[in-house]
C-alpha cells in the first residue's frame, strides 16, 4: 500500500507522542462534532486529493478487553444516540435510513490485528456502566466511520486499550497513554511501510 495515499486521523498530538511526523495526519481534538468537522474539511479541500484508506488511531477504554491491547475496531455505534423513548433502538440516528445502526468496514486492508471490536464512541470519557457501550469505547471512531460511508473511503480504526472505562479511567488513561503509539507503529504502520 503507498504511504503517501494514507491519511492517519487521531483525536490528540499527544496520543502520537511526535512519532508520526514522517506521515499525513490530521488531528481532529476531542469528540464527535470536531472529528467529523476536521474530517470532512480535509475531504472537501480542493487542494487535496482524497486518500485510499484512512487509518485512525487513538485510546480507548473497554470492560471486556485488558488494558495495554491493540484492537482493530470493525464496527461503529454511537453510544450517546438514545432516542429509544420515540421507539428507536440504542444507537439508531431517528428518521436516518443510511447509514445503519452499525456501521460494519469488516475485515480491514491491515488485518494483522488478531483482536476485532465493536467500538461504540459518544461525547463522554467513560467512568461509569451507564455510558458503556460496545466493546470499546472512545469519543471520535463513529463519526470518523460515518463520514468514510459517505465518501466512500476505506476506513481503519486501531484503538490501544489505555483503562477499564471505570472509576480509575481518567488515572489509567494519563499512565498508559505513551505506550499505545508504540505497538500501533510497530503493528500496524510497520506492515505499511514493507
Amino acid at each position: 500500500m503507498n504511504k503517501d495515499k494514507i491519511l492517519i486521523v487521531c483525536a490528540l498530538e499527544i496520543e502520537t507522542q511526535g512519532q508520526l511526523d514522517d506521515w499525513e495526519v490530521i488531528y481532529t481534538g476531542v469528540g464527535k462534532v470536531n472529528a467529523t468537522m476536521k474530517l470532512v474539511d480535509r475531504f472537501t479541500d480542493y487542494n487535496y486529493a482524497k486518500p485510499d484508506l484512512v487509518i485512525n488511531y487513538g485510546t480507548a477504554g473497554s470492560r471486556k478487553i485488558k488494558k495495554k491491547t491493540l484492537v482493530d475496531c470493525t464496527k461503529f455505534v454511537q453510544r450517546d444516540m438514545d432516542v429509544t423513548g420515540l421507539g428507536f433502538m440504542r444507537g439508531e440516528t431517528p428518521f436516518e435510513d443510511d447509514p445503519p445502526l452499525m456501521l460494519d468496514f469488516g475485515i480491514t486492508p491491515l488485518n494483522n490485528i488478531k483482536r476485532r471490536a465493536t467500538c461504540g464512541s459518544g461525547d463522554s470519557f467513560v467512568e461509569d456502566r451507564t455510558q458503556y457501550y460496545g466493546e470499546v469505547v472512545d469519543m471520535e471512531a463513529y463519526a470518523l466511520a460515518k463520514v468514510c460511508y459517505r465518501y466512500d473511503i476505506p476506513f481503519v480504526s486501531f484503538k490501544y486499550i489505555t483503562d477499564g472505562a471505570d472509576e480509575q479511567a481518567h488515572e489509567d488513561w494519563e499512565a498508559n497513554l505513551a505506550d499505545g503509539i508504540v505497538v500501533f507503529k510497530d503493528k500496524v504502520l510497520s506492515e505499511v511501510e514493507r
